[in-house]
């Protein structure tokens, strides 16, 4: 499958990578002082949620993706 947009995405988050040397940590204080940058401007930040989601119940998956 091709999608423009994801492979637009891949390429931005490509290049963005690159121009710290692929370094996670200088990647890492750039996306945080960009997310400190917006929500000076008054951005809402959404925190991540305290607890992971809860393990989905396969056998209802099962039964809802049964062939018939």
């Amino acid at each position: 499958m091709s999608d423009s947009i994801i492979h637009e995405v891949r390429m931005i988050r490509e290049q963005h990578a690159a121009s710290f040397d692929f370094d996670l940590d200088r990647i890492f204080s750039d996306l945080r002082a960009r997310q400190s940058q917006h929500e000076a401007e008054g951005w809402k930040i959404i925190s991540a949620p305290a607890s992971s989601p809860p393990v989905p119940n396969m056998a209802l998956q099962r039964i809802r993706f049964a062939q018939k």
